[in-house]
Parts: structure tokens; sequence; C-alpha cells
């Protein structure tokens, strides 16, 4: 799987997610303060990494900002993102399962890498219900909106 990767800055998580993504196997595409060819605000870091997503160069991203709602807020405003900031396991599970979110958000300053791992393991094993009657028809919804 090719995920795209953001962040507004190299601390916390940041700094490990790259080596953790492609430790499962997965290649990785470099946003933000990420890489030196990017700008590194939150809001065009995030949007970059949402954009590979949206025009099929990442199958998934994952953005990060100091708290991960601002990174959340830029990715949702490219048409066919459904990014979903999580705090836990269980909301990264939930979002990829319920929402078929196709970006997570984390904050760098609340998620240590022991949650992080936790937060990855749960996002990478679930998949998109295929529940027509309640779970699809409200992913399709929301595209619809």
């Amino acid at each position: 799987m090719r995920v795209s990767l953001s962040s507004d800055m190299p601390d916390g998580i940041a700094s490990v997610l790259a080596s953790e993504i492609t430790n499962r196997g997965h290649s990785v595409l470099l946003h933000g303060a990420l890489t030196a060819e990017d700008r590194a605000d939150w809001a065009w870091s995030a949007s970059a990494a949402a954009r590979d997503v949206a025009t099929g160069h990442a199958d998934q991203a994952i953005v990060c900002c100091w708290t991960g709602t601002g990174a959340s807020i830029a990715a949702n405003k490219v048409p066919g993102v459904r990014a979903a900031l999580c705090a836990d396991a269980y909301t990264a599970t939930g979002a990829r399962k319920w929402n078929d979110a196709n970006v997570l958000a984390l904050s760098v300053r609340a998620t240590s890498v022991p949650l992080l791992i936790e937060i990855l393991d749960a996002w990478f094993a679930e998949e998109s219900s295929s529940d027509q009657t309640d779970d699809r028809a409200n992913i399709d919804h929301v595209d619809d909106i």
C-alpha cells in the first residue's frame, strides 16, 4: 500500500511514523516538515497528502499537526477524502469500519509512540463495512454532501 504522510513539524511521533509505516511493508510519500521540498505549514502539508489519496497517488494518508485538528480539517477539504482524527485504537477501528476513512489524522503532541502503534495496528487491520443498509448508505451520503 502507498501511504502519504505529512506533518507540520518533525517532532514527536512524526519522527517515527515513516519508519513505522515502511516496517509494516508500505511505501511512504512524504510532505511538509518531513521533506525539504514542501511547505511545512499544517494546511499545506495535510492538503498535499490528502490530494495524493484523492488523485490515486496514495491509497491512504496520515496527516499530523500539534493537535491533529487542523490537519484533519485541511484534509477533509479535499474532495474524496474522509479524514478522521483518532486519539485511540477504538476510534481508528470505527473510522475505518463505519466511516471508510482514508486519511488518519493524529496529534504529534498527545500521541505517544506506544499509543501510535496501537492506533496504526487498528487502522491497518480494519476494512470498511460492507453493510449496504446503514454503513455504506451513510458513507455514500457523506460523499454526496
